[in-house]
């Protein structure tokens, strides 16, 4: 009979999670319709003639906001991710989108991804990712989500703990870490459970994201946490897989969450044990099936174009003026792809059209 690693103090580094009880868990037995978790929504940095253009970026906060209170859901906004160009931004430029969205909002939580500042792809040193820790920090209150960096995810499991654990020495707000697989970043890799563990178990790391599109990894992460009690809290980051974290009551972190802002909004809403709504299951198809084609995997096996593609459809829907992404990123979808986002979204808008979801058409 195999044996499955069910207790921590059996984990080690080289712990694959094939080999642990999580790694066969059902979401059905983690299902919670009670929970009303948080939607973290990874802003995007619109772009207009090869500059941010900060008034589309205003609007575009104001009509998230304005959704999440529609259906009474509490929206974070996650500033300078992947989704706003984290890897691409200067520190002025990263300082900026803060100082934008406090011009909005003074005295709203957010939280900044922090990655490493001019840092060498082979040698890590941990005080590369000060710079974006004292900008974020300086303008709280605010979390911030530790984003790899090709030296760090190199590491192996332990000196990777270390190194994780070297970088908090700095943070002063809530931490969350964050995994992801090579179909965002070539070079990524998801956490091992010891790893995680090992994490999950620092007082300045509340919380995690994992993003993953080929393997449940947020299942698995799901599962431990709630196996071990641990006092950590997974966030989804699977754009694949928006309704999983609905259905098991655990927030989302993903920039799905600007594409189809709305109609995740409903869906928590209409998940609710108290407003339940049994056609909220045609919804997670709805926005799914939307969220697939701009997640799209090109022939290198890259989700990373999903910017532009987000960019289109808020052009479509009128929130944001102009589709360009930074002029520095190669992210850059091929072909006509405004034509392919008006198709996908025809789906959705059927659906918020039938639940008289607001804040989701095409203008008139």
């Amino acid at each position: 009979m195999e044996f499955l690693i069910k207790d921590s103090t059996d984990l080690l580094p080289t712990t694959q999670w094939s080999e642990t009880t999580w790694s066969k868990a059902r979401e059905e037995d983690l299902i919670d319709s009670r929970s009303s978790p948080r939607l973290c929504v990874a802003a995007l940095l619109p772009f207009k003639d090869s500059h941010p253009d900060w008034r589309s970026f205003e609007r575009m906060l104001i009509w998230m906001h304005e959704c999440a209170d529609l259906f009474g859901v509490e929206i974070i906004f996650v500033l300078n991710a992947d989704t706003g160009y984290v890897f691409n931004l200067s520190n002025d430029l990263y300082e900026e989108v803060i100082k934008r969205f406090r011009s909005l909002y003074p005295e709203t939580p957010f939280i900044s991804g922090v990655t490493a500042v001019d840092a060498s792809p082979n040698n890590f040193k941990a005080s590369c990712y000060n710079p974006h820790l004292e900008i974020a920090q300086a303008h709280k209150p605010c979390e911030v989500m530790i984003m790899t960096s090709q030296a760090l995810n190199s590491l192996k499991p332990e000196n990777r703990r270390d190194a994780y654990f070297e970088i908090a020495k700095k943070i002063e707000v809530p931490a969350l870490v964050h995994a992801l697989e090579p179909a965002f970043v070539p070079w990524a890799t998801p956490f091992e459970p010891w790893l995680l563990y090992q994490l999950a178990c620092h007082e300045k790391f509340v919380g995690g994201k994992i993003s993953t599109l080929d393997e449940p990894h947020f299942l698995y992460w799901a599962s431990m946490c709630n196996d071990l009690g641990l006092d950590f809290l997974p966030h989804s980051g699977d754009d694949f897989g928006i309704a999983s974290a609905i259905k098991m009551g655990l927030p989302l972190l993903i920039g799905a969450g600007v594409s189809a802002c709305p109609l995740i909004c409903a869906a928590k809403k209409y998940w609710r044990e108290d407003t339940f709504d049994s056609r909220v299951y045609k919804l997670f198809e709805a926005f799914q099936s939307l969220e697939d084609s701009v997640f799209r995997l090109d022939e290198k096996g890259s989700a990373a174009g999903y910017k532009h593609s987000t960019a289109e459809i808020l052009k479509i829907l009128g929130v944001i003026e102009s589709a360009e992404i930074h002029p520095d990123c190669p992210d850059l979808r091929a072909g006509d792809e405004a034509t392919k986002m008006r198709e996908a979204l025809i789906r959705p808008m059927r659906m918020a059209e039938r639940m008289n979801i607001a804040h989701y058409s095409f203008p008139s």
